[in-house]
């Protein structure tokens, strides 16, 4: 049973998103917007990025965005998806020094130097594991946690995708430049058109990775629009074609 989620007639008309390299269409009924780890850790002062050191000082206006974007989204009846990363508060989940992501993960790192912060980073239950909560998970949405960069690495998100007839993957999130292109190459190799809303997306680093990556995604993997667009080509969908 899709418990608050209002799943759209299967032939239901397209919609023309604006985007580039060029306008996409799309059915409401076969997409889904995909929340990438707007959670304290990677947007909130005092979080783990800032204690590592990044600016989210812009992340605010991403999260606006994100807010936009979902209320045009569940009010068309598309299905909403979260991510949320993190690992067990033993930090199993993590990988040891035989994982890459052990000697890549900048939250690991950060609590090696600062062992005060042991426990407190990315951790299960934390607050900074937490989503914000500007953007809570409401009914009917699905949450699914991570343990790496991409949300598709050792998760079911796939078989829930497919099981609800999604096609289309839009992308909003931190970061831009790392869980949201991993998210987003994952999801082109496994034939989903992946769009991002590059506005209601945040990088961690200068800003020219925000650029290279969305010239990146529009280049290769997918597609880019802006939070504007999305709500204006979305909201043609009817009222009586929400049920």
């Amino acid at each position: 049973m899709q418990t608050g989620y209002s799943a759209l007639a299967r032939g239901q008309a397209e919609v023309t998103l604006p985007a580039r390299p060029e306008p996409l269409a799309v059915r409401p009924s076969e997409t889904a917007i995909i929340v990438v780890d707007m959670q304290n850790a990677y947007v909130s002062k005092g979080g783990y990025s800032d204690l590592a050191g990044f600016d989210v000082s812009g992340a605010g206006k991403a999260v606006a965005q994100t807010r936009k974007v979902l209320d045009a989204a569940r009010a068309a009846g598309v299905l909403v998806v979260y991510f949320q990363n993190g690992w067990d508060a033993g930090y199993i989940e993590a990988g040891g020094p035989g994982s890459p992501n052990w000697h890549k993960s900048n939250a690991l790192k950060t609590m090696r130097a600062r062992p005060e912060l042991q426990g407190t980073l990315l951790a299960k239950g934390s607050w900074d594991y937490a989503i914000i909560d500007e953007l809570a998970p409401q009914p009917g949405d699905i949450v699914v946690p991570k343990t790496r960069y991409s949300g598709f690495f050792n998760t079911n998100v796939d078989s829930l995708l497919r099981a609800r007839g999604i096609r289309n993957l839009v992308f909003t999130g931190v970061a831009t430049n790392v869980c949201v292109e991993s998210s987003l190459r994952d999801a082109f190799h496994l034939e989903y058109f992946g769009i991002v809303i590059e506005d209601a997306a945040h990088h961690l680093g200068p800003e020219f990775v925000q650029k290279a990556a969305l010239y990146n995604i529009q280049s290769f993997f997918g597609w880019v629009t802006t939070a504007a667009d999305f709500c204006g080509a979305i909201s043609q969908v009817a009222p009586q074609q929400q049920r």
